[in-house]
This record gives structure tokens, sequence and C-alpha cells, in this order.
């Protein structure tokens, strides 16, 4: 299954954007206002530079059994950076997806960061300093998170056979390394 070969090979990317982002710090409740607001920026910049790119391989086929139009999430990110006083930027990094395949690999880095996401908002949500702060991008899903996730992963896992599986890994191992290098 693409979705486990992802998982194994794509770890260390997975853990490097973690220990970017100082995860271990939302746990222990020491996370920042500052550090949520790099988190923010560096994952809209992400989604700024690949979301429309990965939408627009993707074949027909893909928009009824993903849902992609409950998938879009730049505008929710830029809510986010409206409310925490970001500025929108203009797209100025070079990021491609040679094709479909490459594509579900990045949606596939994308839709994981939501599903973390959704466990970074609750924490954060109890965090002293983060009140006022609105998740719509790490809320979008809100309690539908892990069914959309396990969506994705079943389509996934149905539509790619073995001979395409390295290059969705490609298309993760591309969007990782935009992640962890934009800033």
């Amino acid at each position: 299954m693409v979705s486990e070969y992802l998982k194994q090979n794509t770890a260390e990317y997975h853990d490097a954007a973690e220990k970017l982002f100082n995860s271990e710090k939302i746990f222990n409740k020491t996370f920042t206002l500052e550090d949520y607001k790099k988190m923010i920026n560096t994952n809209y910049l992400m989604l700024l530079h690949s979301e429309d790119k990965i939408f627009r391989n993707l074949s027909d086929k893909y928009s009824e059994k993903l849902q992609l139009n409950e998938r879009k999430k730049l505008s929710l990110i830029e809510k986010d950076l409206k409310s925490l006083s970001l500025e929108n930027q203009p797209a100025s990094h070079h990021l491609e997806f040679d094709n479909e395949h490459e594509a579900l690999g990045a949606m596939y880095v994308i839709e994981g960061s939501t599903l973390g996401g959704n466990v970074i908002a609750k924490q954060l949500s109890k965090t002293e300093g983060f009140d006022n702060v609105t998740f719509n991008f790490f809320g979008c899903y809100q309690e539908n998170t892990g069914p959309m996730w396990k969506n994705f992963k079943e389509v996934l896992d149905t539509e790619v056979t073995e001979e395409n599986y390295n290059e969705v890994l490609s298309g993760a191992k591309k969007l990782y390394t935009f992640l962890l290098n934009v800033n």
C-alpha cells in the first residue's frame, strides 16, 4: 500500500519538520505565539506554492473521490495570517510537480499536516496565550479530520499501483524539502 510506503520513506522528513517547528514545545506548553506564527507562515508558503499546482495535476477522477473542493486550504491559512497580523506574500520560489503521482505525493504531505494540525489546534487551544487564536488551517476538518484522512489514504491505496510508488514518493519529498527550506 502506497500510504505505508510513504509513511516509512518520509519519516525522516516528518521528524525534521517536527524539529523545525519545535513541536515538542506544543505538548509541554512552552510553545509561544511567535513559534505558532512561524509555523503558520511556513505552512502558508507551502500552500501558496503548491496547492494550485497539485490540484491542476490531478485528473477529474480524483475530484469526487477525494472531495477536492473540501480540501483546499490556502484561503483558510490566509485567514490565520490575517488574524495573526502576518502579511500575504507573492509566490517567489520554484516548485513543480511533474505528473499526477507527484501531485498525490505532495497532497499526502498537506493532508498529513492537517491530521497533525488537528492535534496541534486542540493542544494550543488549552495553552496560555492562545485564547484569541483562530485555527482555520489546523482545524479545517474539525470532527471530520479522521474520516478525511482515511478517505485520502484509501483513494491513494486503491488508485496508485506499485510501479508508481516512487513518483508519489518523489512528490512528497519535493514538498517536504520545500517546507523545510522555505524560510
